[in-house]
């Protein structure tokens, strides 16, 4: 017989480094997990990708157990490590950075599988869209590949 689902939990945390404390636990303690357990875990899976921000989607059970699935890091920290900078503009008419369309597709790929795309040339126009109010220039892609 299934496990009957208590909560489904999204949360985003830093790769290999989240403990216990907010925003773990003020989020996940309400359900009574065992926090030191998710956060071993996550740390374990997620210490290869160290610098970005990895959203989690946890699955919590009526018995406290739990199932956590890990998406992608976010399409804005992507373009930011791509770009080399620290943030994208305010104002998405300032141009702050520039990526090549290269580092478009390579972006695009690794976030096809949480993107809401049903084409490679689908992804890659949504990141440039999120470039563009980012300020930050797409060198070499004209919207088609």
């Amino acid at each position: 017989m299934a496990k009957k689902v208590k909560a489904v939990v999204s949360i985003q945390l830093p790769a290999g480094k989240a403990t216990p404390g907010p925003p773990v636990g003020s989020t996940l303690g309400p359900h009574g997990i065992n926090l030191a357990g998710f956060v071993k875990e996550f740390n374990d899976k997620t210490a290869k990708m160290v610098g970005y921000t990895i959203p989690c989607v946890l699955t919590i059970y009526e018995d406290r157990s739990f199932t956590f699935i890990l998406k992608q890091p976010p399409a804005v920290d992507l373009i930011l490590k791509e770009a080399g900078i620290e943030k994208g503009s305010a104002k998405a008419r300032t141009k702050v950075g520039k990526i090549t369309a290269e580092q478009l597709k390579k972006i695009a790929e690794q976030k096809m599988p949480d993107l809401n795309a049903s084409s490679l040339d689908a992804a890659m126009s949504m990141i440039a869209g999120t470039c563009r109010s980012m300020g930050i220039t797409v060198e070499g892609y004209n919207g088609k590949k």
